[in-house]
């Protein structure tokens, strides 16, 4: 188990990389694991960089199985996928310039998502009643 580096919340990127890292594992590699233990065979490790980049930042889900695999308390996951959340932007701003903050497109439904249904390219039907 891999504490936090510092006293205040670390954000979720840099602790899945030091966690992978300390385990000798390339990104594939924890994707694999990734997959073998929640039985879901569609993990890449594409997605594995997107999160340590903080691209996007993991649900509940797979912040579990993280945890699993990565031998790390879920809480200590769970807390610093929340200070990324919660220091905005997950696109990484350099000095001087501001965070880029990212829209959604339009009619995107899924877990964890709200609107209407999307059908086709991406145009969203919604319902009246």
């Amino acid at each position: 188990m891999i504490p936090p580096a510092s006293p205040r919340p670390t954000q979720l990127g840099p602790l899945l990389a030091r966690c992978r890292l300390a385990r000798g594992w390339s990104q594939q590699r924890a994707a694999t694991e990734l997959c073998a233990v929640a039985g879901v065979p569609t993990l890449s490790r594409h997605e594995i960089s997107r999160w340590e980049r903080q691209r996007r930042v993991p649900g509940g889900f797979w912040l579990g199985w993280l945890a699993v695999v990565l031998d790390v308390p879920l809480v200590v996951l769970a807390d610093a996928a929340a200070a990324t959340r919660r220091a905005g932007s997950t696109r990484a701003a350099g000095p001087g310039h501001a965070p880029v903050a990212r829209a959604r497109p339009a009619g995107r439904t899924g877990p964890g998502r709200t609107g209407g249904t999307t059908r086709g390219g991406g145009a969203r039907v919604t319902t009246t009643g």
